[in-house]
């Protein structure tokens, strides 16, 4: 089984490229298990809809729960989970997500959906050691950062590199895959992520343009590879994922940037813009 993490600030369209990653692999005929890792629990709603958190389940339940209450079923023949977040004001996300995970490995999750691939969707602006449980103990084997060249996504995809620095070991088996660039429209913003990503150590795999069709598609709540499987974003998509189930380079080293080199760098490039 092939396990992915794809991190990036809350907002920066990581849910949205993940489904359609998540499409791309299952139509492919892999049977992909997408895990939300975010208190939103917005993951997977591009392929099932709404559905019960795990964390709720397991308050509404006494702390049981079956494979069924938590596992949903989407289009492509996808497995779907979301973890969900603590009631606010008490208790930690970050520890949500441990306990969640821990229970889908109690219940054997993985092979008795016969899962191919298990794709996690993690918030990236909280560094909470919660936060980076899915790249512990095995639990990932490639880590993906969706960022675009504003400052803040640059921001975040620093810190996760710092985390992921913190979080493994040289020895470790987990690896960094590369930058999945998600424009805003800024000036020179795929040279600010190219830049980025060589800084880092790591690889640019692919750059989603700016697009009213993925909106459409997002509001829609269908990933294109089911709505729109001909056309070239799909066809993005498709590489992109291609590029995560046979990785070229990945490695467990990354440079991250000072916060002043990163700030000159990205103001330098954009003329001031997207700060």
């Amino acid at each position: 089984m092939k396990r992915i993490a794809i991190y990036g600030k809350g907002g920066i369209g990581k849910s949205t490229i993940s489904s359609n990653l998540t499409a791309c692999m299952a139509s492919l005929g892999y049977r992909v298990l997408q895990i939300g890792c975010d208190p939103k629990h917005d993951s997977t709603q591009m392929l099932c809809g709404s559905v019960p958190t795990l964390l709720d389940v397991l308050r509404e339940k006494g702390g049981q729960a079956q494979l069924e209450d938590i596992v949903h079923l989407g289009i492509l023949n996808t497995c779907c989970v979301e973890i969900g977040g603590p009631q606010p004001g008490v208790g930690c996300a970050g520890r949500g997500i441990i306990r969640g995970i821990e229970l889908l490995k109690q219940l054997d999750v993985f092979h008795k959906y016969g899962i191919d691939i298990c794709l996690y969707d993690v918030l990236g602006d909280v560094v909470c050691g919660g936060f980076f449980e899915p790249i512990r103990r095995g639990g990932t084997e490639e880590v993906y950062i969706v960022s675009s060249g504003e400052f803040n996504s640059l921001f975040a995809a620093n810190n996760i590199c710092c985390g992921f620095i913190n979080s493994v070991s040289p020895n470790d088996p987990v690896k960094l895959g590369g930058i999945i660039g998600n424009l805003r429209g800024l000036p020179n913003e795929k040279e600010v992520l190219q830049t980025f990503a060589a800084h880092i150590g790591i690889p640019l795999i692919g750059v989603v343009p700016r697009d009213m069709q993925i909106e459409r598609t997002t509001n829609q709540s269908c990933p294109l590879a089911v709505s729109e499987p001909e056309s070239d974003l799909t066809a993005l998509f498709s590489q992109i994922a291609q590029k995560i189930l046979n990785p070229a380079v990945a490695n467990n080293v990354a440079t991250p940037y000072d916060f002043n080199e990163l700030k000159r760098m990205q103001r330098e490039l954009t003329g001031n813009i997207g700060g």
